[in-house]
């Protein structure tokens, strides 16, 4: 019998739980949705994207209401910001050293489950700056790292916390890009402590 393309308990690393506090967070989004929201008749929905770079969530962006509005002015009739205080839980910290080595376990695991199904494997697309827009390959992996967890019995991660780097850069030879930010999709609703309007953003 061939052995599973899964990493056992043992191979994935232990990250602390609540290794960070909690955070402000923006939404863009419809007009619509944020007013409901803030009514209480609703909740934001996850996104499912297969090119989600965070795998699914609901994705904020940290500290900038700005860039959440940007986003939205591009993606929706009727722009608008939702803020939100969150705790990120037991969150998988793509900024902290060492746990790129769980990701490296689940991409393996991705490539041994592709072969063995005669399936082609993800990959990021729609380059820009040399940055990969749609990160389908990403999103596959940082999913698999939950299904991983759940097969194993593992403490699930509540919360996906990373470093996107995206735009022009800000003068020539720089290693900053003008559109980088920081984004964490939330997993668990639960780590959602409430939400609040913004003056000019609702």
């Amino acid at each position: 019998m061939a052995s599973s393309p899964l990493p056992t308990a043992a191979m994935m690393p232990g990250r602390p739980k609540n290794s960070l506090g909690p955070l402000v967070l923006f939404h863009g989004c419809d007009k619509n949705v944020a007013q409901s929201v803030l009514r209480g008749e609703a909740t934001l929905q996850p996104s499912e994207n297969d090119y989600d770079w965070l795998g699914n969530g609901i994705y904020f962006w940290v500290d900038s209401p700005e860039r959440a509005l940007a986003w939205a002015k591009l993606r929706r009739s009727s722009p608008s910001v939702v803020g939100a205080f969150a705790y990120p839980g037991n969150c998988l910290n793509l900024t902290d050293y060492g746990v790129m080595n769980e990701l490296a376990l689940a991409y393996e695991a991705t490539v041994g489950i592709s072969v063995a199904a005669g399936t082609l494997l993800p990959v990021n697309s729609v380059r820009k700056n040399g940055i990969f827009m749609k990160r389908q390959l990403d999103c596959a992996v940082i999913q698999l790292v939950h299904k991983i967890r759940e097969s194993k019995g593992m403490d699930a991660y509540d919360t996906v916390y990373g470093v996107f780097e995206e735009g022009d850069l800000v003068y020539p030879g720089a290693g900053f890009r003008d559109r980088t930010h920081v984004q964490i999709s939330i997993r668990n609703h639960e780590m959602i402590l409430g939400y609040f309007r913004i003056d000019g953003m609702t």
